[in-house]
């Protein structure tokens, strides 16, 4: 095996005549310019990996490689996107002969060239997840699988499963018994399901998204000569965000680079945090076994924060053991210390923060500058408040809104019936959770249930709604008086409907939004929850940290109206808005950004780290990756922020201490400024 260039005559197009010494430090010059063979890329937070990778394009051109024989692998569109724009500007035209795209996109373009070697036709249809749920659907019909047992999971979760199973090369059987053991009894049912799934997808001519990867490491497997035609082609093969592969990904680089060898993979493993999503931790830290030989390049200059940050950032991550050596130089000068800031509660943290981005802005920060990151969607709420009142701008950057998300408005809409039962959107919102009602079985459910209610001196005509002085007839007596008109399919469910309903109507319930939230989940909403989303765990946490915030409320009239101050706040947001705003984010949501001013919060033993993944090592160092990379988001300032304190979140609404995030015991004092707000 040869590890020289395969040299070709220069064209002008390609002598570029680049001063790598000048435009790259020394470790980015070392990787750039490394020889032919794998090399794996250890770029730090900040330190330049998209310049160091493009510059490597470049370089690669100098040597005489061809622009065709260069593929070049990343995550996202927009990654893609910024990568070929960089080269591109390098070069001084744009260069359509390199091969470069995501993953999906250059499996798509493979796939086009050799579809029939699989047996599909080339005009394949790429199915999106609205498709695939069809395909799915069709098949739970065929097996009459949705008549059998209610509680097997929904197209949606099937198409989860059947998404890892791909990605991870595990069998469904293999997935039930780990990630979904809520699903033992039908494993046997779900394999089956998924045969039937890619029999059709085989009979429509068509892939889904999952099948452009699997169906390229498929082509590579069984077609020697396709797979040698394209070792031989891809001398060179660059991959961006290596960290975050999945098994399916790294065998696919491992079999296209095992020719030539000559792989570039570039990432960090302190910043591997989407385990949950398929992403194997393994391809980058065990990449020097599966690869003996290989160099190993450190780029550890980061570019973006102060030096005190930096010190806080390698003392963070220090305490992982799965993980390459490395330290964060900085290139900036000295800035202030961290700041560890102690509060009374989450009120007052958010105080805090509202304060002192008031300051900030005042000082010459632009609100835009200021970001607010979080491990989990509820421990802003409180923050969310705050802003508010003080008429602060705030944009959540968290993807979907989460006041929008499906399992939220499912909860509070029991409340929303309960505290006002001619609630036509919420009444139609719940039934139609029953299975075997749909819209036309709502609305005529809805007005059967009105009519009784007036029946039984409920007005529920006008703005308000009027009892007569005589009135007896509860919410549930109410349902259960239009009981006849409930399909018979549905009786079962309509039953435990009408006696969840007359739970959280009672007194003791009714007083506390806590205590009906609580019951709707022991009622029954957790198996809805298993059965239809994938995340069902994250979704269940969310529901069950609203019930622990609305303790805090006096009545549930005033936490609905807290809700929809929030939701409204959420729903203002416009892209086209140039207000200055303070940035509030999942750290997930906030990877590869940078922020002038950080603020982390909640940074208590249970919230984050959260307290599933702290039964496992692997999940605990994963959210001590996820630390490291909140810390790294900051430029100039970061405010590590903690309660001592959560109202309402301990049993029956008591308060309850909190102890500080593990992770900060791990960072020398000496580090930080302490600010004790208590």
């Amino acid at each position: 095996m040869s590890h020289e260039y395969v040299l070709k005559p220069f064209t002008p197009e390609i002598r570029l005549n680049i001063d790598y010494p000048r435009e790259l430090n020394e470790q980015q010059l070392a990787a750039v310019t490394a020889p032919p063979g794998p090399a794996l890329v250890i770029a730090g937070a900040g330190s330049g990996k998209t310049r160091t990778l493009t510059y490597r394009v470049a370089y690669l051109l100098e040597q005489g490689i061809p622009a065709d024989r260069i593929l070049l692998l990343t995550f996202t569109n927009k990654a893609a996107a910024e990568m070929m724009r960089r080269v591109s500007d390098l070069l001084g035209h744009e260069l359509r002969a390199l091969w470069g795209g995501t993953f999906h996109s250059i499996g798509a373009r493979i796939l086009r060239l050799h579809a029939d070697a699989l047996g599909y036709r080339k005009d394949f249809t790429i199915l999106d997840r609205d498709d695939a749920k069809d395909l799915i659907k069709a098949g739970l019909a065929d097996a009459k699988i949705d008549k059998q047992d209610k509680h097997f999971p929904k197209p949606d979760v099937l198409n989860e499963i059947f998404s890892l199973a791909a990605n991870t090369h595990k069998t469904t059987a293999e997935l039930v018994d780990g990630q979904f053991s809520y699903f033992s009894q039908f494993a046997a049912e779900i394999a089956d399901q998924q045969k039937r799934y890619l029999a059709r997808k085989r009979a429509a001519n068509g892939m889904d998204f999952d099948d452009l990867l699997a169906l390229w490491l498929k082509l590579l497997q069984e077609r020697t000569d396709i797979r040698e035609h394209y070792q031989r082609r891809f001398q060179f093969i660059l991959v961006d965000e290596y960290q975050d592969t999945n098994k399916l990904q790294g065998d696919l680089i491992d079999l296209l680079a095992a020719r030539h060898h000559n792989v570039t993979v570039v990432g960090d493993d302190a910043q591997s945090i989407y385990a949950w999503r398929g992403a194997n931790f393994a391809n980058i830290l065990n990449f020097p076994q599966r690869y003996p030989g290989a160099k190993v390049f450190k780029i550890e200059t980061n570019y973006r924060s102060t030096p005190e940050i930096l010190n806080v950032a390698n003392a963070a991550i220090a305490a992982n053991v799965n993980q390459f050596a490395k330290a964060l130089a900085p290139a900036r000068k000295s800035g202030v210390k961290p700041a560890l800031v102690q509060c009374h509660d989450a009120g007052q943290q958010a105080a805090f923060i509202a304060q002192r981005a008031l300051e900030l802005r005042n000082e010459g920060t632009s609100l835009n500058d200021i970001a607010v990151l979080y491990r989990s969607h509820f421990h802003a709420l409180e923050l969310q408040l705050e802003l508010r009142r003080q008429q602060i701008p705030f944009a959540i950057t968290s993807g979907l809104r989460f006041f929008e998300q499906a399992h939220i408005k499912d909860a509070t809409a029991y409340l929303k019936f309960i505290a006002n039962p001619r609630d036509e959107v919420a009444f139609k919102r719940l039934v139609q959770l029953i299975p075997g009602i749909g819209g036309k079985g709502a609305e005529k459910l809805f007005q059967r249930f009105k009519a009784s209610m007036e029946e039984g001196g409920l007005k529920m005509e006008g703005n308000i709604q009027h009892a007569t002085p005589n009135a007896q007839l509860s919410i549930a007596a109410g349902l259960q008086a239009g009981a006849q008109a409930v399909p018979k399919k549905a009786a079962g469910g309509w039953a435990q409907f009408v006696a969840t309903i007359s739970q959280l109507e009672a007194d003791s319930t009714r007083r506390s939004a806590a205590k009906m939230l609580r019951l709707v989940m022991d009622a029954g909403y957790d198996d809805y929850l298993k059965e239809t989303y994938d995340n069902y765990e994250r979704r269940l946490d969310e529901i069950q940290q609203l019930a622990e915030f609305a303790f805090q409320f006096g009545t549930v009239e005033e936490f609905l109206t807290q809700l929809a101050l929030l939701t409204n706040v959420e729903a203002a947001e416009d892209p086209q808005d140039e207000t200055e705003k303070i940035k509030l984010s999942t750290i997930h949501q906030a990877k590869g950004l940078e922020f002038e001013i950080v603020f982390v919060i909640m940074l208590c033993d249970g919230l984050f780290p959260s307290v599933r993944s702290t039964e496992s090592n692997d999940g605990e160092e994963e959210e001590r990756r996820l630390f490291y990379v909140s810390i790294t988001r900051a430029k100039n300032e970061l405010y590590l922020c903690y309660p001592n304190l959560r109202a309402g979140f301990g049993a029956a609404g008591m308060d309850t201490y909190q102890t500080p995030s593990r992770f900060l015991s791990e960072i020398p004092l000496t580090l930080l400024n302490e600010w004790n707000l208590r």
